[in-house]
């Protein structure tokens, strides 16, 4: 009796530590969700990561850097001239169809990182807001008749006129740093990106995070 009351001790922290574990694996899908659900309202409500996929901002920005993009910025304050901005492509292809519950999968599947977004996605600096006139000449670009003070600039600069325009509301006129490598909205499609609807803005870019010898704030 002795021994048997020695033992049951001895037993009961094994009891316990099972039912901790098996707490712990019933938890673990919740929590999964849970950090899902959060990675999700961030991505798509504060800020995201973006991949720099070409030249056309260059110095600025090289091929391969990433930086983080502020969501929610345009929604409390308004787009500047020199702000650099991501916005979805303005003329998106046709609608792919998936239908309500095929386009939330795939918003979920994005949200995720496991699918792309069904347009791209541009980076370009604003250059010219509603109301203001932009004209370039010889490569240097005038806003409401005044030069543009611009030492972001590829040193290549491209030398290309074109001619004054009015940006019309609720439109912005974007630049790419490296002019000459540049699909801007100094062309329609599908050389460049023509004006770009306000509404198509994701977000400010506001600093480079990769790689870690590019790191800075833009």
């Amino acid at each position: 009796m002795v021994v048997a009351d020695d033992d049951a001790p001895s037993r009961e922290p094994d009891r316990k530590d099972r039912t901790q574990d098996s707490g712990f694996w019933r938890e673990l899908p919740v929590l999964v969700l849970v950090a899902l659900v959060v990675a999700i309202l961030i991505k798509t409500f504060l800020v995201q990561a973006f991949y720099i996929p070409s030249e056309s901002m260059e110095p600025t920005l090289q091929q391969g850097d990433r930086v983080l993009v502020c969501r929610i910025c345009t929604h409390f304050s308004a787009v500047h001239r020199g702000d650099v901005i991501v916005f979805s492509d303005p003329h998106p292809g046709p609608d792919q169809g998936r239908g309500a519950v095929g386009g939330f999968l795939h918003w979920l599947a994005e949200g995720v990182g496991v699918a792309q977004p069904e347009s791209p996605d541009f980076i370009k600096r604003v250059i010219a807001l509603p109301g203001d006139t932009v004209e370039i000449n010889a490569g240097v670009v005038y806003v409401n008749g005044n030069r543009l003070h611009e030492p972001y600039l590829d040193p290549e600069r491209d030398t290309r006129s074109f001619p004054k325009r009015t940006i019309p509301a609720g439109m912005l006129y974007v630049l790419g740093d490296n002019r000459a490598h540049s699909g801007d909205s100094r062309f329609e499609p599908p050389e460049g990106v023509g004006l770009v609807p306000i509404d198509k803005v994701i977000g400010k870019a506001f600093v480079k995070v990769c790689p870690p010898g590019r790191w800075g704030w833009l």
